[in-house]
């Protein structure tokens, strides 16, 4: 009795330490919402680091040549399905404000590198789609998860990250307070 009565405390304890805790987390958006990360609690705008990697038509594409205009960099890979579910909302994006913003997808394809250009020419993704080298997810901070998308301001600033699938309308409401 003592040992089940214990256990069922002890549970409680557990339970409502978590609940606690997932209450308090606002790293998780629901549609339409706006996302509140940790990273914007934790960081002032830092600056984006610049790369240069290669695109799957073969081009060097470095972040500095987008200097002036708003970047969403998208770390994702043709395996991860929130990533292919968050991919049109890109394409639309970037035919939406082809003047101010540019996406750059960062494919974190290993093993099915070779499969990257057949998935951006099926999906029709007209933006540079490059390959990480390695070291690019690093020099953001390390990708804990994907997809995770870094907004950078026309300064150069990473001004907002996102983990996980976001809603077009979050990255729009974020676009027109940088414009």
């Amino acid at each position: 009795m003592f040992k089940n009565s214990l256990f069922l405390v002890l549970s409680l304890i557990v339970i409502s330490l978590f609940a606690s805790d997932m209450k308090n987390d606002n790293s998780f958006t629901t549609p339409g919402n706006s996302v509140i990360t940790e990273f914007q609690k934790n960081n002032s705008a830092s600056k984006a680091p610049d790369f240069a990697l290669t695109s799957v038509d073969g081009k060097t594409v470095k972040l500095s040549d987008f200097k002036g205009k708003i970047v969403i960099v998208d770390f994702w890979a043709t395996w991860c399905p929130p990533c292919r579910k968050g991919i049109p909302d890109l394409i639309q994006i970037q035919k939406e404000y082809p003047k101010d913003v540019v996406v750059i997808g960062i494919s974190l394809d290993r093993d099915t590198k070779s499969e990257v250009p057949a998935f951006v020419k099926n999906y029709g993704i007209n933006y540079p789609v490059v390959y990480g080298d390695g070291k690019v997810d690093k020099n953001f901070g390390g990708i804990e998860a994907i997809p995770t998308a870094f907004v950078i301001d026309r300064n150069g600033n990473i001004v907002d990250k996102h983990v996980g699938l976001v809603p077009k309308s979050t990255y729009v409401n974020l676009i027109k307070k940088l414009k």
